[in-house]
C-alpha cells in the first residue's frame, strides 16, 4: 500500500473531517473475512464484494474507505461501517 504520508496527513473524512489512518493488518484481516461472508455492505446498502488490500478508518473508529489501487475512495456512499462487531 502506498498512500503518500503527506496525503495521509492531510486527508479528512468527507462526512466528519477526522483524520484518517490506515486500517492495522490485522482489523483488515478481520473485515476481509466478514467481506467473505457476504457479512459487509457500504453505507449505500450495495454489498462489498471484494477483499481490500487497504483502507483507512476515521479517528473515532466508525467509517472505513477503502484504497483501490493506491487511490483512497473518499466517496460516502462507498464507504463502511465500522461498527460489525467488535472483531473489526
Amino acid at each position: 500500500m502506498a498512500v503518500d504520508a503527506k496525503l495521509l496527513e492531510i486527508l479528512r473524512c468527507p462526512v466528519t473531517k477526522q483524520q484518517l489512518s490506515l486500517l492495522s493488518p490485522d482489523r483488515l484481516a478481520a473485515l476481509n473475512a466478514r467481506i467473505e461472508k457476504g457479512e459487509v455492505t457500504h453505507l449505500d446498502g450495495t454489498p462489498v464484494t471484494r477483499s481490500l488490500d487497504a483502507a483507512l478508518i476515521t479517528e473515532n473508529g466508525n467509517t472505513i474507505y477503502k484504497i483501490e489501487d493506491d487511490i483512497p475512495i473518499m466517496l460516502e456512499d462507498l464507504s463502511i461501517a465500522a461498527n460489525l462487531g467488535s472483531s473489526i
